[in-house]
């Protein structure tokens, strides 16, 4: 699936209309997780940042485990585990997600978005924590083959 299509379904995830564009929270999610992979398509993506450091974040096959390894490696394990958790959601800031990422995978974001580096660090710390909220329902990283495919296991 390309990176547009998964932008579209986070966008339905997150709640927007029209959100799956290359700007909106679905498309810049999308975006992350293409370049956390070096440009793949995204379901390319999803096995390559779960090959990344699923394992040390408890997720080992979790598409989304790579993504939230290299945020705990940075500092953020207590926001990561509240968005995974039952509980209330921390905040994470535009500056620590920038501070997480790698510079060129926040630089091809922000492209993608066609925004500053600055503004795609905000978006995504807007709109990671309800999206892996919403992906983990019972408290714990979900199983599957792709993102794709536990947006649509979870009916979101």
């Amino acid at each position: 699936m390309a990176g547009n299509d998964l932008g579209s379904l986070l966008g339905g995830l997150l709640g927007g209309s029209g959100q799956g564009g290359s700007g909106g929270a679905g498309g810049i999610l999308g975006s992350l997780l293409g370049a956390l992979a070096g440009g793949q398509t995204a379901q390319g993506a999803q096995s390559g940042a779960a090959g990344a450091g699923g394992a040390a974040a408890g997720a080992a096959g979790s598409p989304l485990g790579g993504l939230l390894d290299l945020l705990t490696r940075s500092g953020l394990l207590d926001q990561a585990q509240s968005w995974i958790g039952t509980g209330e959601n921390k905040s994470v800031s535009g500056a620590q997600i920038a501070q997480a990422l790698p510079d060129d995978t926040l630089r091809k974001v922000a492209e993608d978005a066609g925004v500053s580096t600055d503004e795609a660090a905000d978006r995504i710390a807007q709109s990671l924590p309800q999206a892996v909220d919403k992906l983990t329902p019972d408290g714990s990283l979900p199983q599957g083959d792709s993102l794709e495919d536990i947006i649509r296991q979870q009916k979101l």
